[in-house]
């Protein structure tokens, strides 16, 4: 865990449990995947146990580490938390007797908000219906592409008094059936680090103006390693790209948008996550749901 975070659109990260396996196509570059390897070599505590070779790593077999619950309650200024940065909360290997001591930590430490993210929704919703989840319990659901919408359904569903909110990050594809009933913040962003896949500027376009039509809360998080440059019709000489099947990444990506009619594609320069920045539109988009908890220090 962390006292500070450099992640956006949060202040800290707390890390009760690590390690995760690879689920769906947003696993693929998982950074903590990447960190938990650095940090068994490192010789951190936390990260001496290996997942499996094929969804998970070296030191990043799901663990829970109960010395860790005690951390907010050391905190004596209200603050932001990302919980579990380092893995997903509702994986099968966390013991339901576990989660419960997570939540109640949460509602013992009211003065923080916590941001939850699960891609095992289904877990959530049937565990939200044995568990007490705290108003200062943000809820969420990552979704990358239009298979993984069923998510946002099983959000929808949970019954509690929570933020519920949507993390569309590395986003690798159009979401136009994407829902946003019940949904009180999308955070949107490309994807950063070896191997990312450049995102097309018309799927967090599409997200920003649902958002705005539905009055839900929008972060634009990052472009990522890619930056938008220009435009090429389908018919133009084709230019050098990258292909989002495997091949290594080129200078240029040439990136195709289902959703345009016009077949239109738009070009792509890999100039790294600080270069490329989080502008969308020339501007930055950084709402947060209402009423917003105050933040502490800086991320």
């Amino acid at each position: 865990m962390a006292d500070r975070s450099a992640i956006e659109w949060t202040e800290a990260t707390w890390n009760p449990v690590t390690g995760c396996d690879r689920i769906s196509p947003g696993c693929d570059n998982c950074y903590a995947l990447t960190l938990a390897a650095r940090l068994k070599a490192m010789g951190a505590a936390k990260y001496q146990q290996d997942g499996h070779p094929v969804t998970s790593g070296p030191g990043f077999a799901v663990t829970t580490h109960p010395d860790a619950l005690a951390t907010p309650r050391r905190w004596r200024e209200g603050r932001m938390v990302f919980v579990n940065s380092m893995s997903d909360l509702f994986h099968a290997k966390v013991p339901v007797s576990f989660i419960r001591e997570v939540f109640a930590v949460i509602a013992e430490t009211p003065r923080h908000t916590y941001q939850i993210l699960t891609k095992r929704s289904l877990r959530l919703l049937r565990l939200s219906e044995q568990i007490a989840f705290p108003p200062n319990a943000w809820i969420g659901v990552s979704i990358e592409n239009a298979d993984q919408v069923y998510r946002a359904e099983h959000l929808r569903r949970v019954d509690h008094d929570v933020v519920r909110w949507i993390s569309a990050e590395p986003l690798l594809g159009p979401l136009d059936a994407l829902g946003l009933d019940r949904i009180d913040w999308v955070v949107a962003g490309g994807e950063s680090g070896p191997g990312a896949r450049p995102m097309h500027p018309d799927w967090a376009r599409g997200l920003r103006d649902r958002c705005a039509e539905r009055e839900v809360a929008f972060f634009f998080k990052q472009w990522g390693a890619w930056e938008p440059t220009g435009w090429r019709g389908i018919h133009h000489e084709r230019v050098q790209r990258m292909s989002l099947n495997g091949e290594a990444p080129r200078l240029i990506a040439e990136v195709g948008n289902p959703i345009d009619d016009w077949g239109h594609r738009v070009l792509m320069r890999r100039v790294g996550k600080h270069a490329a920045g989080r502008e969308l539109d020339g501007r930055t988009w950084d709402q947060y749901p209402s009423p917003r908890p105050a933040m502490v220090g800086g991320a």
